[in-house]
């Protein structure tokens, strides 16, 4: 038999109304009452569970950040997100806001509309000392936080759901020295925006990789596109132009499109080595046409997911922060595509 609310009641000692403002988070309960009536919930299997993640007993309000512009891996995701959250009963309701782009003032602005009503909140932003703030005030308000992709370590986030960006870009290194099979020579880099944790740890990781195992190779050509195929392309441009025996190019973000249309248009003679990142609509066509080599997907369907069961986890725990797991990225190559 499911317990009741009288049952938690008696266990932790306190009457059924303060049990019931904690299960619906409402105010009215101190810190210590909180953690005792969620500590008596679950003990008594009172809170439901999703992969080992408590979930609150009542449905949620979520709302996420995200600067989608046209980053085609942000519209999947956002796409994901509201698929799953409709799909879930404990989920009240699901909103998505667009930032008008990855600058601090763009999530001020998306900010002011958060809802009365939220009690999570979902978000891929800078690490900048106004983001923090930005983040900091709304855990103040009483609201869950979780990162996304890009990790915020200096806000008080419950969790963070994403790949380890780090490993993720040593991981690009490893396969272009494999690819190029002990040959020595020059690669060109495509930042997304340094600004980002993530793009910045990739970036980090693959450079250390090179020194490390393939000394042989070196980065010639680094520019940071903040995103913009265009940039992407003149970029790709530029470093086929002045590197013609160039043996390779990994992209750290966005900007896949552009490096794209750059090898198309210029047809070097021996097509660079092209690594990047996400699995899209483009990268599946891409990789089907021989002129994408490897993609290391951070899976958006299953950050999706998990920044939804995680926000909902936050809710209902009484703890701060949530246990630490890494999504574990796909290395997809054109004879593994995965059906969408």
């Amino acid at each position: 038999m499911k317990a009741t609310v009288a049952d938690i009641a008696r266990s932790c000692g306190l009457s059924t109304a303060t049990v019931d403002r904690v299960l619906n988070n409402r105010p009215g309960a101190s810190a210590a009452n909180r953690q005792r009536v969620m500590e008596a919930a679950k003990q008594l299997g009172y809170l439901p569970v999703v992969d080992q993640v408590t979930l609150p007993s009542r449905p949620a309000h979520l709302e996420f950040f995200l600067p989608i512009g046209s980053n085609a891996f942000m519209m999947d995701l956002a796409n994901h997100i509201e698929d799953y959250a409709a799909r879930l009963p404990l989920v009240a309701s699901c909103r998505i806001h667009k930032l008008a782009g990855i600058s601090p003032n763009a999530l001020q602005a998306a900010v002011e509309n958060l809802s009365l009503k939220a009690n999570g909140v979902g978000v891929i932003a800078v690490d900048h000392p106004r983001t923090r703030n930005i983040l900091r005030e709304i855990v103040e308000a009483g609201i869950r936080l979780v990162t996304l992709v890009s990790d915020v370590p200096g806000a008080p986030r419950s969790a963070y759901v994403g790949v380890d960006n780090r490993v993720a870009g040593r991981t690009a290194a490893l396969l272009m020295g494999r690819f190029l099979g002990g040959r020595s020579g020059h690669l060109a880099m495509v930042v997304g925006s340094r600004s980002y944790r993530g793009h910045e740890e990739r970036e980090m990781g693959f450079r250390s990789v090179l020194s490390e195992e393939f000394p042989n190779l070196t980065v010639t050509s680094a520019v940071e596109i903040n995103d913009e195929p265009d940039i992407s392309y003149t970029a790709t441009m530029k470093a086929l132009h002045n590197e013609p025996e160039l043996l390779g190019i990994y992209c750290v973000g966005a900007g896949r499109s552009g490096v794209a249309k750059a090898l198309l248009e210029a047809k070097p003679q021996r097509k660079p080595v092209f690594i990047c990142h996400d699995l899209t609509r483009a990268t599946r066509g891409y990789l089907v046409n021989d002129l994408l080599d490897v993609v290391i997907d951070q899976n958006a369907r299953l950050i999706a997911e998990q920044s939804v069961i995680r926000l909902l986890g936050s809710i209902a725990s009484s703890a701060p922060y949530l246990t630490r797991k890494f999504i574990e990225p796909r290395l997809i190559f054109k004879e593994n595509v995965p059906v969408q």
